[in-house]
């Protein structure tokens, strides 16, 4: 990452839901959280397969290989290879068995902080994975040279579990730059949309610009985010990048982006843009967010926002918070104070919400589930 009208939809998700924007969650008197899966390296994506088990993505633990990059953005270290990206399915409570191994990570020392497998999708008889990378793609090059391509790419992973290499999405960046600036790319939330036309949408952090993958497996622009300025750690002026994280439809058949925000990463400074569905101008609908890093809709139209840092990147502690907004834009804070860097959600069938914690961990990250 970079410092990194239907009158239903205006009742419902990302409409007239978000307004007044300013508006301080109440928090929702429910049953403490379930631990779903515990042990995960840096889990990030969930999604329930074909199957109806919820399934996530490990971002993994990087590795102790001789093939290093260094961090993006200037950041202190390098960040080492290993296939310690995977896929794990929870068939309920406890119950979990990595199913794919074997995937591309890289990270520090530690194994925190890791980019790999970012985001999964289930659709057309296959599940598709983003595999972020960070930073100009030509940093790639030494792990292209020793045969690792999948870093910035999309995958398919068949029903067997073989996995194929659709595109390099990041070579999209490199090529086309859609929303200027420096080159830079780190594929983060997907969506798949089955019904015609067939479509993958991926929000694409580092090159602020929300990408469309047709089913010939053509990648256009279907919006690009803009740079703002907002008072800097010592007063003055700075610009900061939107660094979109994650997209849902809403029932109007939009296209809804969350945005962490780049660096200073302020408190309250992170907004949900619109989107027409063919793409086009970003329009801000919700306000007053810190660092979103997911954003769903449910079956009834609620919107949720999931926030990964409440007092921002550059303060001590990592609490997020999980925000339902109802009918009118009542919100309501789910979980308060229980989600420690909080990575992805899904809402399942049981209205539950499914949210990865320690996200940004290895070892130590889990995925909650949280009644409603």
């Amino acid at each position: 990452m970079r410092n990194v009208t239907r009158i239903s939809a205006l009742v419902g998700a990302f409409g007239l839901g978000f307004l007044p924007s300013a508006v301080t969650p109440a928090a929702a008197q429910v049953a403490a959280p379930i631990v779903m899966a515990q042990g995960l390296d840096n889990p990030r994506g969930l999604a329930f397969g074909p199957d109806g088990v919820l399934y996530v993505v490990e971002a993994g633990r990087g590795g102790n290989s001789a093939l290093c990059l260094p961090n993006p953005g200037g950041a202190p270290g390098t960040r080492c290879y290993g296939p310690s990206g995977a896929v794990t399915r929870i068939a309920s409570a406890g119950v979990q068995q990595r199913v794919l191994i074997g995937l591309p990570s890289l990270a520090g020392p530690t194994g925190a902080e890791a980019t790999g497998p970012h985001d999964l999708a289930f659709g057309l008889g296959l599940a598709l994975i983003t595999v972020g990378s960070g930073g100009d793609p030509a940093l790639l090059t030494p792990l292209k040279t020793a045969g690792i391509t999948q870093f910035g790419s999309l995958l398919s992973v068949s029903p067997t579990g073989v996995v194929t290499t659709l595109l390099d999405v990041s070579a999209y960046e490199t090529a086309n730059n859609p929303a200027g600036g420096p080159i830079d790319s780190n594929l983060f939330g997907l969506e798949l949309q089955t019904q015609a036309p067939a479509r993958a949408l991926i929000a694409d952090a580092g090159a602020n610009a929300l990408l469309q993958v047709d089913a010939n497996l053509v990648i256009s622009t279907l919006a690009t985010f803009p740079t703002r300025q907002v008072p800097g750690p010592g007063g003055g002026p700075v610009d900061m990048e939107a660094v979109p994280t994650s997209t849902a439809r809403g029932p109007d058949g939009s296209i809804y982006i969350g945005e962490l925000t780049g660096f200073p990463f302020p408190v309250g400074g992170a907004r949900v843009y619109r989107v027409p569905a063919n793409g086009g101008t970003p329009v801000v609908v919700a306000t007053d967010f810190t660092n979103i890093i997911d954003i769903a809709v449910g079956a009834d139209g609620s919107a949720y926002v999931l926030e990964h840092d409440v007092n921002g990147l550059l303060q001590p502690g990592s609490v997020g918070r999980l925000t339902k907004i109802g009918p009118f834009g009542a919100r309501t804070e789910l979980a308060a104070g229980l989600l420690v860097a909080p990575g992805k959600i899904a809402i399942g069938d049981d209205n539950a919400v499914y949210v990865t914690t320690n996200s940004n961990a290895a070892g130590t990250g889990q995925v909650l589930k949280i009644a409603q």
